[in-house]
């Protein structure tokens, strides 16, 4: 069924993954401890039980490397029995640094979408995770002056999304949302009410995958490409 566009009036984007590249800097950092900790375990196994101190960590720290660092040095205190070095301390904190000090590297044709649809929509980023470092990002992708509002999220449930879409005035039914997260960035919008637009990423977070049975009636487009899009709206 054709999904009809011609009533939006804001469209919100995603950042990471969405706008810049983010979740593979992840993957390469769970590479580097996986081998600072080979020692004391498989790599599978290393990577599991970091898995699992991130997702019970998210209640506490959130989203965004500053708790992903926490996560990954309290994994290895539990991988190695506390017998983990000073030296393999730092060189865990020091992988944490090294992701928030990466430059910002643009997805395709980001821009130039941006810049066509601004001269029609409301444009605004909804993303989540560190705000510091959200909002690093953003100015350092020198696309802030297409963007009427940046909002960082502590999470992105339909709560979430509702209380802001009340706080900027925006009308659910004139709301589109672009993301490379369907359980983050499309499925909470079209509980909703909202229209929602998918653009995988080549890499996905375990946490944000969902089931087939999770997407069965829910109505929403996925596209190969952000440039795709100013072919629908």
């Amino acid at each position: 069924m054709e999904i009809d566009y011609s009533n939006i009036k804001v469209i919100g984007f995603d950042a990471d993954d969405t706008l810049w590249v983010n979740e593979t800097y992840f993957r390469d950092a769970e590479e580097e401890f996986a081998s600072l900790l080979e020692g004391y375990e498989t790599k599978n196994k290393i990577d599991q039980e970091l898995f699992k101190m991130e997702i019970k960590n998210l209640n506490l720290y959130g989203y965004g490397v500053k708790g992903f660092m926490l996560s990954m040095i309290e994994a290895a205190l539990d991988l190695s029995n506390k017998k983990v070095s000073n030296e393999t301390m730092e060189a865990i904190l020091n992988i944490g640094k090294h992701m928030i000090t990466r430059p910002v590297e643009l997805l395709d044709d980001v821009e130039d979408v941006l810049k066509e649809l601004s001269k029609k929509y409301r444009l605004i980023v909804l993303t989540k995770g560190d705000l510091l470092d959200q909002e690093r990002k953003v100015e350092m992708s020198n696309l802030s002056e297409y963007f009427h509002h940046v909002e960082v999220l502590s999470d992105k449930k339909e709560t979430n999304y509702q209380n802001l879409l009340d706080h900027l005035e925006i009308d659910v039914n004139e709301f589109l949302m672009i993301g490379n997260s369907l359980r983050s960035d499309v499925l909470p919008l079209v509980n909703l009410g909202a229209k929602a637009i998918h653009v995988p990423f080549h890499t996905t977070w375990e946490h944000e995958t969902v089931t087939d049975n999770d997407t069965k009636g829910k109505d929403y487009q996925t596209i190969g490409r952000l440039s795709e899009l100013l072919k629908l709206v």
